[in-house]
């Protein structure tokens, strides 16, 4: 399946990879490994994030205290959101429609 960041998804992974990057250059571009794994992982297997707003699925990331919310529609799943933990669920849930 295909997997589409919107622009606000991207904005946060930017943000959060600059972040990163600031405190050590390796962390930015581990960062960036875990979204892509995380990619494919949504692409291979799209169900694979449960459902925690209807229809909003929600996909940790891998070393790093994100979470990545998608939406899936018949012929791709839609990023809209890449949010820190500690972040409100508002972030996210403002995004739904993707």
């Amino acid at each position: 399946m295909r997997v589409r960041f919107t622009l606000d998804a991207r904005a946060d992974i930017d943000d959060a990879r600059r972040w990163y990057r600031q405190r050590d250059p390796v962390l930015g571009t581990r960062f960036l490994d875990a979204i892509e794994e995380c990619e494919a992982q949504i692409a291979a297997h799209p169900q694979i994030g449960p459902i925690v707003e209807e229809p909003i699925r929600r996909v940790l990331l891998r070393g790093f205290p994100y979470s990545i919310f998608y939406r899936l529609y018949s012929d791709e799943a839609v990023v809209i959101a890449c949010v820190h933990g500690a972040r409100s669920p508002q972030v996210w849930r403002r995004r739904g429609a993707g």
